[in-house]
């Protein structure tokens, strides 16, 4: 089976590119982490990160999904949160597959890696921080296409189940959309004007919710060993 490589952020996929920019803009990445030396001097080429079921997580996994982490955020999580990701795509990409959910075209991903790039001062700085962090375009683009695969099924699984009501629509609107406008010195618009929006996102958050408590439930059931340090496969 084929495993997750990249960071796992539920449907809210275009909020997630444009968050941490500005993180992203102002902080130098640091380097990938090295693959650990073996005794002797000899360097371990790959090592096993968790056993998961009857499949594996490796170091390398571990390594490149902090890179892309430190590409997106400027910064990538510690060692037992990016395992506990690669779990969870595991677990989204067994359920997409065996559902023959189809993968982004080439065209989609082709618009994300444009979004990504674009969000970098210039071409130029982009090949320079994915050089910094040791991706390759390639890398990126496959990160990029397995993240949309894993996002889209997860909203066609859950977004049938997502309700939204008027009483609903008014709260955001008086408790945090319109509050935070006012906050920033904005005018703030009728409801009938954002009403779209915002259902939007309300539903978003929703499937987000319904998606975390599946995978909280399925990863309960699962046997999981993580281990300190990698160990050869």
């Amino acid at each position: 089976m084929g495993r997750a490589t990249l960071i796992f952020v539920c449907v809210a996929w275009l909020s997630w590119l444009g968050a941490g920019r500005a993180s992203a803009q102002t902080q130098q990445p640091a380097a990938p982490p090295a693959s650990p030396a073996a005794p002797g001097g000899t360097q371990v080429v790959d090592g096993v990160a968790a056993r998961i079921e009857d499949d594996i997580l490796t170091d390398s996994e571990v390594r490149e999904l902090a890179a892309f982490q430190q590409l997106v955020d400027g910064r990538s999580k510690p060692r037992g949160e990016l395992i506990r990701e690669l779990a969870d795509q595991w677990i989204v990409r067994g359920e997409a597959d065996a559902a023959k959910y189809p993968q982004p075209s080439a065209d989609d991903v082709q618009r994300a890696f444009a979004q990504l790039a674009g969000q970098f001062s210039s071409p130029e700085e982009f090949k320079s921080r994915c050089a910094a962090v040791g991706l390759s375009e390639a890398a990126v683009r496959r990160m990029l296409a397995e993240q949309l695969y894993l996002s889209r099924f997860l909203n066609y699984r859950f977004r049938p189940a997502a309700q939204v009501d008027q009483e609903q629509l008014q709260k955001y609107y008086d408790d945090e959309f319109a509050r935070q406008l006012k906050a920033r010195g904005q005018a703030v618009p009728p409801l009938e004007e954002v009403e779209d929006t915002i259902r939007e996102v309300l539903v978003q958050r929703q499937i987000n919710e319904r998606a975390q408590q599946w995978l909280d439930n399925t990863r309960d059931r699962l046997k999981i060993d993580i281990m300190s340090t990698g160990e050869q496969p």
